[in-house]
């Protein structure tokens, strides 16, 4: 027997003052406005909004400042000294959310707008599982395939898993990404914050298994955000691979030292199927260069990020982040 879809489900459990929206921006304040824009039509709000800035260096104190008195909750602006990247801004935005005493954390990036009825779509969920991710629509306004589950002992997504729902409206996933992720307190005071270290990729994908260790993650048939920045693509006919960047290049290769010393840490790692991931993946930035942004310069980053990771991989002194206190 299916469960049903929750669409007409009761919300009385889920209070939307109990959420906090936490963004992370950086040089990006065109985009922060079209977020922020997306909020005030919100029904209904969080309790808060926070906004963690990366020691941005356009207008976007200045684009914040104009939202405080119209977005129709409370604001909370983090400007940081550094880029801390997307990693460094997640973990501190999650941080404030925390101290404020949100029951619900919904992170997300600046290049995303909030569909109205967003916050209560995800609501209707809250009662039943705590971690939790929504669709999002494209920047052309078709449906964006996430992958939401990793080959564990590999660390790396796998691309074709089924893209469709049945009557339950839900899949479990074992993954986690900041474009939307919506958890509740209870688990991140159990597997602590995200780490800052991974600086930027493969963060989320870590704190959305860390928390499938510790409760059902589900990914649910709701569309409640809408991705606003085109990247460049190569069409694959049934999925898409993205254009990157050098620094991207870096740190994809460079953190895999961060999952294998977190699944030392828990006991999972194998070194035959880690090294085999880790191989798939380098293949695939080599495809992406050659097939996405026609060229083999950039190599030169996938090599380094390889070597920083060994001298991570070799850190004895190396330690998770630490669960939170109540």
């Amino acid at each position: 027997m299916t469960e049903a879809h929750p669409a007409s489900a009761s919300t009385r459990s889920f209070d939307p003052t109990s959420a906090t929206i936490a963004i992370v921006t950086y040089n990006r304040s065109h985009l922060l406005s079209g977020l922020l824009e997306s909020i005030t039509a919100m029904d209904p709000k969080p309790g808060h909004v926070v906004i963690v800035d990366n020691a941005s260096q356009d207008d976007t104190t200045e684009v914040v400042e104009s939202f405080r008195e119209r977005i129709g909750t409370q604001l909370v602006y983090r400007r940081l000294d550094t880029n801390t990247g997307g990693s460094g801004g997640f973990s501190e935005g999650m941080r404030v959310a925390y101290e404020l005493g949100s029951e619900w954390i919904w992170l997300m990036d600046d290049d995303v707008e909030v569909l109205p009825q967003g916050l209560a779509q995800m609501g209707r969920w809250a009662p039943r599982f705590k971690s939790i991710q929504g669709r999002r629509y494209d920047y052309d306004g078709s449906a964006f395939y996430w992958q939401y589950r990793i080959a564990e002992r590999m660390g790396i997504p796998i691309p074709f898993a089924p893209a469709g729902f049945d009557a339950t409206g839900f899949k479990e996933m074992n993954s986690g990404c900041f474009e939307g992720m919506f958890i509740h307190r209870s688990i991140v005071q159990q597997i602590g914050l995200p780490d800052p270290r991974f600086f930027i990729y493969w963060d989320d994908q870590m704190y959305g298994w860390l928390a499938s260790r510790k409760t059902t993650a589900v990914i649910v048939d709701e569309f409640v955000l809408r991705r606003t920045r085109e990247i460049k693509q190569w069409d694959m006919g049934i999925r898409h691979m993205n254009a990157s960047s050098n620094a991207y290049r870096y740190y994809i290769m460079r953190n895999r030292a961060y999952i294998k010393h977190y699944y030392r840490s828990l006991g999972v790692y194998n070194p035959v199927l880690f090294g085999l991931g880790t191989t798939m993946t380098f293949a695939k930035e080599l495809i992406r260069l050659l097939f996405v942004e026609r060229t083999v310069r950039g190599t030169s980053n996938l090599f380094r990020g390889i070597r920083d990771g060994g001298r991570i991989a070799r850190d004895r002194s190396w330690q998770p982040m630490a669960p939170l206190e109540a």
